[in-house]
C-alpha cells in the first residue's frame, strides 16, 4: 500500500514538474509585461466605458500567442542559452523538455492564440500579433547573432503589443496607437542596453551582437541611450498633447523622463555595473508608473 502511495506521490510531482517547465518556456514574466501593454492600449483606446468582456478576450488570445512566440524563441535558441549562465539552467538546455515537445507546444498555443484573436476579438488585432510573431522569430532571434541591429529590430514586435490592445478596442489603426508604439520602442533600446552592459561577457560566450559585446569602450552604447532616452522624453509627452491623456500624465511623464535621461546620462559619464544597474532599475520604475499614470488619466476618445 505504501508503495503505491509512493508512485503516486512520485508521479504527481513528475507531472507538476513538467507543468513547471512548459510554462516556464512561455516565460511569464515577459508575457506579463506584453499583457499590462496590451491592456493600457485597449483601455485608453476604449469609448467611455470599455469593452470589459472584449477585454478580457483579447488578452486571453494576447497571452496565448505572446508565450507561444516566447517557448519557440526558446527552441530556436536552445543551444545559444546552454552557452550563457543566465540561462543555462532553462528546460531546453537543461535537459528537462525535449526540442520537439517545446516545438510543438509552442506552435499549437501560438496558433490558438491567433486564431482566438481573429474569432473572439477582431482580424486587425490577430494580425498586429502575428507580426510580432513573425518578427520576433524569424527576424531578430537570428540576427542577434550576426549584427548590433538585432536591438532595434528585437524593439519593434516589443512594442507592438499596445497597438493590439488598442485596434481591438478601436477596430482601426490610429495615429494615437502609433504614438504608444514610439514609447514603447524608444524605451527599450536603455532598457536592452542596459541588460546587455550587465551580462556583456555571458552574451560574448554566445556569440550575441549586442552593442556593449562588440564594442566594450562603450562610446556607441552610451550615444544610443542618451539619444533614445531623449527622445522617449520629448514623444512621451505627446499622449497629451493628441487627447488621449491629461495635464496629470503630462507631468509625470516629464519629471519620469527627466529622471530616466539622468540615469543614462550617469551611465555615460562612469560606465560601470551599478551604473547599468542603475538605468536597469530606472527603466523598470519608468515605464509601469508612465502607463498606469496613462491609464488612470485617460481622456476617453
Amino acid at each position: 500500500m505504501s508503495s503505491n502511495t509512493d508512485t503516486v506521490d512520485l508521479t504527481g510531482v513528475s507531472a507538476l514538474r513538467r507543468v513547471v517547465d512548459f510554462c516556464e518556456l512561455t516565460k511569464p514574466r515577459i508575457v506579463l509585461m506584453v499583457l499590462v501593454t496590451a491592456f493600457v492600449g485597449f483601455y485608453v483606446g476604449s469609448e467611455k466605458i470599455p469593452d470589459y468582456l472584449r477585454l478580457l478576450q483579447m488578452l486571453l488570445g494576447t497571452a496565448l500567442a505572446a508565450g507561444g512566440t516566447l517557448a519557440l524563441n526558446q527552441f530556436l535558441e536552445r543551444d545559444t542559452d546552454a552557452m550563457m549562465e543566465r540561462t543555462r539552467h532553462r528546460p531546453l538546455p537543461d535537459g528537462r523538455v525535449q526540442p520537439r515537445e517545446a516545438m510543438w507546444f509552442g506552435t499549437a498555443i501560438t496558433v490558438a492564440g491567433l486564431a482566438y484573436l481573429a474569432l473572439a476579438v477582431n482580424i486587425a488585432s490577430a494580425w498586429v500579433t502575428a507580426l510580432i510573431t513573425l518578427s520576433y522569430l524569424f527576424f531578430y532571434t537570428p540576427l542577434k547573432r550576426r549584427s548590433s541591429l538585432c536591438m532595434l529590430v528585437g524593439a519593434v514586435p516589443g512594442a507592438l503589443p499596445p497597438v493590439i490592445g488598442w485596434v481591438a478596442a478601436r477596430g482601426e489603426f490610429q495615429v494615437d496607437a502609433w504614438v504608444l508604439f514610439a514609447i514603447m520602442f524608444l524605451w527599450q533600446v536603455p532598457h536592452t542596453l542596459a541588460i546587455a552592459r550587465l551580462y556583456r561577457e555571458d552574451f560574448a560566450k554566445a556569440g550575441i551582437q549586442f552593442l556593449p559585446v562588440i564594442e566594450p569602450d562603450g562610446s556607441s552604447t552610451n550615444r544610443q541611450i542618451i539619444s533614445h532616452c531623449a527622445a522617449l522624453l520629448a514623444v512621451s509627452l505627446l499622449p497629451t498633447l493628441l487627447g488621449i491623456a491629461g495635464g496629470i500624465y503630462f507631468l509625470v511623464a516629464f519629471v519620469l523622463g527627466l529622471g530616466f535621461l539622468a540615469s543614462g546620462i550617469s551611465l555615460a559619464m562612469e560606465s560601470t555595473l551599478t551604473g547599468a544597474r542603475r538605468l536597469l532599475f530606472a527603466s523598470l520604475i519608468y515605464l509601469p508608473v508612465l502607463l498606469l499614470v496613462m491609464a488612470l488619466d485617460r481622456v476617453p476618445l
